[in-house]
C-alpha cells in the first residue's frame, strides 16, 4: 500500500496556492473570453493553470500533464505517470460568482488513477483521495473521514446535477429511479466530496461532456471512500489514450446502489449517449 505523502503535499499545496489567486480575481472586475462555443475562459482558469503545471513539472520532472488550458501532448506515447489537472472546475459558476467552483489535480500510473486532489477555495476545502485506500477532507486543520458506502435513506436515493448545464435525461433517470430529491452544485469535484459526505448517492452525465481532467482526481476521491466511478455502462474510465473526453459519460454513486442504478440505466443509455 502506498501512502503518496509527497505527492499529495506536492498537489495539495499547489491546488491552495492556485485557489488563492483565482480568489484574488474572484473578488474584483475580470474578463471573459470564449475557447468555442458556450465554453468560457477567464484569467482566472490561466493563471491557476500555469501555478499547477509549473509546479508540477518542478517535483516530478519525468510525469507528463494534461491540463484543461495546455495544448494537448501531441507526438509521443504517454509516460507511466500522468498528472490531469482541471485548474478552474466550474468556470461558469465563476463567472456567475455563486462559489461554486473548485481546482482539481489527480494522478494515474499506467491509465489507471491513483490519487486526487480537489480543493474549494470559496469555503477552504480540501478533499483527497486515495484510490480503493481512503479519503478525507481537510477544513481548518481538522481531517474529516469521508464515506460513500451506502445510501443516505435506501430505498430512496438523492442526486447531485449539475447547476449550469444539467443534462435533458435527467428528469428521465430520476423518473426510472423514483427519485425525488435533487442537489445542484457546479463543479464535479464538489459534487463527488458532498456524495463523500453523505449528501447526496449519486451523480451522472450521461452524455459525452466530460473530459478525463473532469473525471480523474473525483474518481480517485470518491473510490477512496468506497464508492464507485464508472461510465454508464458500469466501465472503467478509460484514461492514457488519444481520446480525452468521456464518450460514455460517467456514473458516481455510493457503492450499495451503483449495480441498481446501472440497471435502472439499461436501455436508457443510447438515447442518452446519443
Amino acid at each position: 500500500m502506498t501512502d503518496w505523502i509527497r505527492e499529495i503535499d506536492a498537489a495539495s499545496t499547489l491546488a491552495r496556492k492556485a485557489g488563492q489567486v483565482i480568489m484574488d480575481i474572484y473578488e474584483k472586475d475580470f474578463s471573459v473570453s470564449y475557447k468555442g462555443l458556450n465554453d468560457p475562459v477567464t484569467e482566472a482558469d490561466l493563471l491557476a493553470n500555469s501555478i499547477i503545471v509549473n509546479g508540477l513539472t518542478t517535483h516530478f520532472p519525468e510525469d507528463e500533464i494534461i491540463a484543461e488550458e495546455s495544448p494537448l501532448p501531441t507526438g509521443s506515447e504517454q509516460t507511466k505517470r500522468v498528472w490531469y489537472v482541471d485548474p478552474l472546475d466550474g468556470t461558469k459558476e465563476f463567472i456567475s460568482r455563486n462559489g461554486d467552483f473548485s481546482v482539481m489535480i489527480g494522478l494515474t500510473i499506467n491509465g489507471r488513477p491513483q490519487l486526487g486532489i480537489v480543493y474549494w477555495p470559496t469555503k477552504k476545502q480540501l478533499f483527497i483521495g486515495i484510490t480503493d485506500q481512503e479519503a478525507w477532507m481537510e477544513y481548518r486543520g481538522v481531517r474529516h473521514a469521508l464515506t460513500a458506502t451506502q445510501a443516505k435513506c435506501p430505498p430512496a436515493l438523492s442526486v447531485v446535477a449539475s447547476r449550469s448545464h444539467r443534462s435533458p435525461h435527467i428528469s428521465v433517470i430520476k423518473h426510472a429511479l423514483q427519485i425525488e430529491e435533487e442537489h445542484q452544485m457546479g463543479s464535479i469535484g464538489l459534487k463527488i466530496g458532498f456524495i463523500g459526505k453523505g449528501g447526496a448517492d449519486l451523480y451522472m452525465e450521461p452524455g459525452p461532456y466530460t473530459k478525463a481532467w473532469d473525471a480523474c482526481a473525483p474518481e480517485a476521491i470518491l473510490r477512496g471512500a468506497g464508492g464507485c466511478f464508472t461510465d454508464i455502462h458500469g466501465n472503467p474510465i478509460q484514461y492514457g489514450t488519444n481520446e480525452i473526453r468521456n464518450l460514455h459519460g460517467v456514473l458516481a454513486t455510493t457503492r450499495d446502489c451503483h449495480q441498481r442504478v446501472l440497471q435502472s440505466l439499461t436501455g436508457l443509455c443510447s438515447t442518452c449517449e446519443g
